[in-house]
């Protein structure tokens, strides 16, 4: 540990002492953190956790902030923040954002380094006892800790079993390539033509999660950190077009957006689809009865260093008072320990970012009563930051991209025309 490290764990606990958080019998004021969520939806788990958090800690109050309609509004409401000098005490950032977030707020002294409370409770025997090198990475920026993970999601793979049994292959054992898979969607689809064999609706996905995937499971990157332009401009970047392609001429994929996709496969006339975790239970009652539903993680062309982008969250503290800083990082141990987690993934469906909420007296005998809630659990180990691109333009940039895709699917221009314009676009917008 370093001399600055030193300092700082002794800062902190002489700041835990001052408070009466140390000392036993001591009362601690009161503390209100203000507290900034992304997605509406996230309500129906942060309210009853800030209640629960709230009875245990009388000595804080969590009030929540109007939460934002989205990660990307909620970067701009922060960015607007800090400029204005009225940010909020925590906030739970988007992994894709996050790098822009740190390289904005921090040469401005504005988010905190999560460094010295973490040595404080034992450093690296800390984060290894609660998270994943891999989901504990999805928290940092430039070799520094700024958030703990809370939310992970990684797309997974929706199986209509009896299609697939009825075009010879095992709903219980798939394909673990993309090759292997879209020859087998070429199956289902020669059953019936009004059948397609799969769907990979990234035509219609509202960011980039399903595209990334396609780059980070043959173990691409989206950036050269070197040159700061597009790091698939070669055989990865073509091959995941022509994938794209392949899903509709050979998968007999309808180009339809996510929802219309859903309600589709929920029908019985999609083979398969790849989706979020979070959607679990939306399909299985879509589903109903029609037919065995199966859930499979999603293919790796590149077994040994391949993976899945995480969608998510991390909480990150943004005050600067002591004071608060302290009941924040309480807040923040609390709704990324296993009992939270037990109740945001039963509540969403993502998977667990605590290793201890796997255990029998959280997720466990869940797990066994809902193996596809499972499946998302067994891609930890394969989780990868979802990436953001330099210049803070990455929604505009997708959705280029997305336009570019489309066309490629459609037929309107080949693979190699695709990877050329959405090389040279991107390139141009990170300028």
């Amino acid at each position: 540990m370093t001399v600055t490290r030193r300092a700082a764990v002794r800062s902190l606990a002489f700041g835990l002492a001052g408070l009466g958080l140390a000392r036993p019998g001591v009362a601690a004021p009161a503390v209100t953190l203000n507290v900034l969520y992304n997605l509406p939806g996230f309500t129906k788990f942060h309210q009853p956790l800030a209640d629960s958090f709230m009875k245990a800690n009388p000595d804080i109050r969590i009030n929540f902030l109007a939460p934002a309609t989205s990660y990307t509004e909620g970067q701009q409401q922060v960015l607007r923040a800090a400029v204005t000098g009225n940010l909020p005490d925590v906030y739970f950032s988007g992994y894709n954002l996050t790098a822009e977030l740190v390289h904005t707020l921090a040469p401005r002294r504005q988010i905190t380094d999560l460094g010295p409370f973490i040595a404080a409770e034992g450093g690296q025997a800390f984060l290894d006892r609660n998270f994943s090198p891999k989901i504990a990475a999805l928290g940092r920026v430039d070799g520094t800790q700024y958030g703990l993970p809370v939310n992970a999601s990684s797309p997974i793979m929706y199986i209509n079993a009896d299609l697939v049994k009825k075009a010879g292959g095992d709903p219980d054992h798939m394909p673990t390539t993309f090759p292997g898979l879209i020859a087998l969607a070429a199956k289902i689809h020669a059953l019936d033509p009004r059948i397609a064999g799969m769907g990979y609706d990234i035509n219609g996905w509202p960011d980039d999660w399903l595209w990334q995937a396609l780059i980070f499971e043959q173990d691409g990157t989206l950036v050269d950190g070197a040159t700061k332009k597009v790091a698939f401009d070669n055989a990865i970047g073509l091959r995941a077009l022509q994938y794209c392609r392949r899903f509709v001429i050979e998968g007999g994929q309808v180009l339809l957006d996510w929802d219309q996709s859903r309600q589709q496969f929920g029908a019985g006339l999609t083979g398969f689809i790849f989706s979020t975790p979070a959607h679990v239970q939306t399909i299985e009652g879509l589903v109903g009865d029609r037919f065995p539903l199966r859930t499979a993680t999603f293919p790796l062309d590149n077994t040994a260093t391949g993976g899945v982008p995480t969608g998510g969250n991390s909480a990150v503290i943004l005050t600067q008072d002591k004071a608060k800083q302290v009941a924040a990082w309480k807040y923040l141990t609390f709704i990324t320990g296993p009992e939270a987690q037990n109740v945001i993934v039963r509540i969403t469906g993502y998977l667990p970012t605590n290793l201890l909420a796997n255990g029998p007296d959280y997720l466990a005998p869940y797990y066994a009563e809902h193996p596809n809630a499972r499946t998302a659990s067994l891609q930890a180990d394969r989780s990868m930051p979802w990436a953001g691109y330099p210049g803070g333009d990455s929604v505009r940039i997708w959705r280029m991209q997305r336009d570019i895709i489309g066309s490629v699917m459609r037929g309107d221009i080949t693979p190699e025309v695709g990877l050329q314009q959405i090389v040279a676009q991107t390139n141009a917008l990170m300028k």
